[in-house]
């Protein structure tokens, strides 16, 4: 790890780099910006910790210098005479931390560690738009994660229908996009249907189109989404909301490529590749007489399941930092620094909202501790659920030891990547055993 101290007290640099140096870190120490603005070429830093009084361009003036020749590195301000009005406008600029002088060493490395999580997250980040382009969105570096992208990489550059399921809030809409991106069809419509966003009689003039004076209202000729996804991908989110009539209808189009508008009397061929969503089980649904049997089976040719976030909670650092790198860069909003306490406190929350859940409260903290430090007591104001589940009635045990037992099979699958047989004996049993296990918690082999 690289770390870059300007400061023009030759006594200052010698301490921060005999400190460093110690913990492992290689360090470039400079007495000025000039001198910082001329070496970041030279050697990228992963983090800079600058003076803000500096001789010639002020440590505040050199701040957007430096955000533009090392985009996305941390930027940790230090001065012993600042105001508070430095440092507000240092963290608006987008300093990523702010400390004041005498330093403290052990302040001073907790902040660092912090900033180098965040430089880390960011590297990580850009080598996976490198490798994975549309799919880098998905982040996260356990097991389920990367199973998820190299089954992505997988289906991608195919034609078959992918059903993508998952709790609301795991990233569904994220899966498609990626898939679309790195499939043959990158440059041709990716349009998106919400199914439960459309209101039941309309639905099958929304995907299929109409004619004019085809119904009361139909004033004009309508494209639907099939037509105007045509040559492209056509994501039917929330599948399982479709009625009856719309889901024959999608069976047809699926079995001959045509598409009938309502109304209309001339088929009209098309050419789209649908990926299909939704939080339920549609095998259930379909077993139920919800869902037509048939139609579901055109729909899963390859499945794909996107983790809730309590099964990959290993992520969350990962993605906290990811989202205010986001917030940082597009919307110009600091980045707090969270204490390990505050981390561990978001690690343990359920999150039933998953990573919308999470992307939401990390905006939050953006917006209400810009550029300060994030502690426990912090989050669990911004958690409020966290104080009522505490209080709340308890889950039974039957159904707490079902959850946790959910939890380890399908850990072990996502690490033998499918095979019953290699999660069995990670797991210690046979394979008759598990399938037996898997088949009363309603675990699939493919999940």
């Amino acid at each position: 790890m690289r770390i870059l101290v300007v400061d023009d007290e030759g006594n200052i640099r010698r301490m921060l780099r005999s400190l460093l140096e110690a913990e492992g870190w290689t360090v470039d120490d400079v007495p000025s910006a000039e001198a910082a603005l001329a070496l970041v070429p030279i050697h990228p830093p992963e983090v800079v910790l600058l003076d803000l009084a500096l001789p010639g361009i002020s440590g505040l003036e050199a701040l957007r210098p430096l955000q533009d020749a090392a985009p996305g590195t941390p930027i940790v301000m230090m001065s012993g005479e600042a105001t508070l009005a430095d440092a507000v406008e240092a963290t608006r600029r987008g300093a990523f931390h702010f400390i004041e002088k005498p330093l403290h060493p052990d302040a001073l490395l907790v902040t660092l560690r912090g900033a180098l999580e965040v430089s880390r997250a960011r590297d990580l980040s850009r080598a996976l738009q490198d490798e994975l382009g549309p799919a880098a969105e998905l982040v996260g570096q356990s097991a389920a994660m990367a199973a998820v992208r190299d089954r992505i990489r997988r289906v991608a550059p195919t034609d078959a229908r992918v059903l993508i399921t998952g709790e609301s809030g795991t990233g569904k809409e994220l899966a498609a996009t990626a898939i679309h991106g790195l499939s043959r069809r990158v440059g041709k419509p990716f349009v998106r249907v919400n199914s439960a966003a459309i209101p039941r009689e309309l639905v099958e003039s929304e995907m299929f189109g109409h004619e004019k004076g085809s119904f009361t209202g139909a004033t004009e000729r309508r494209r639907g989404r099939f037509e105007l996804a045509h040559g492209g991908t056509l994501f039917l989110d929330e599948v399982a909301d479709l009625g009856q009539g719309a889901q024959a209808k999608l069976f047809r189009i699926l079995e001959n490529g045509v598409v009938d508008r309502v109304g209309g009397t001339t088929p009209i061929p098309v050419d789209v590749r649908v990926l299909a969503a939704t939080h339920r089980d549609l095998r259930e649904e379909a077993s139920a007489g919800r869902f037509r049997d048939d139609l579901f089976f055109r729909l899963e040719v390859v499945p794909l399941h996107m983790p809730p976030l309590r099964e990959r909670r290993e992520d969350i650092p990962s993605l906290i930092a990811h989202a205010l790198e986001r917030l940082r860069t597009r919307h110009g909003l600091p980045s707090p620094r969270l204490t390990p306490d505050a981390m561990g406190a978001l690690e343990a929350y359920a999150w039933p909202g998953n990573v919308r859940e999470l992307l939401n409260i990390t905006e939050r903290v953006a917006i209400l501790h810009p550029g300060s430090t994030v502690g426990e007591e912090d989050v669990a104001r911004i958690l409020p659920r966290a104080r009522e589940e505490a209080h709340a009635p308890s889950a039974s045990l039957s159904d707490q030891l079902d959850t946790h037992e959910r939890a380890l099979i399908l850990q072990a699958l996502s690490r033998a990547q499918g095979n019953v047989a290699e999660a069995g004996r990670i797991l210690r049993t046979d394979r008759a055993n598990l399938y037996r296990r898997m088949r009363r918690l309603g675990i699939r082999e493919d999940q």
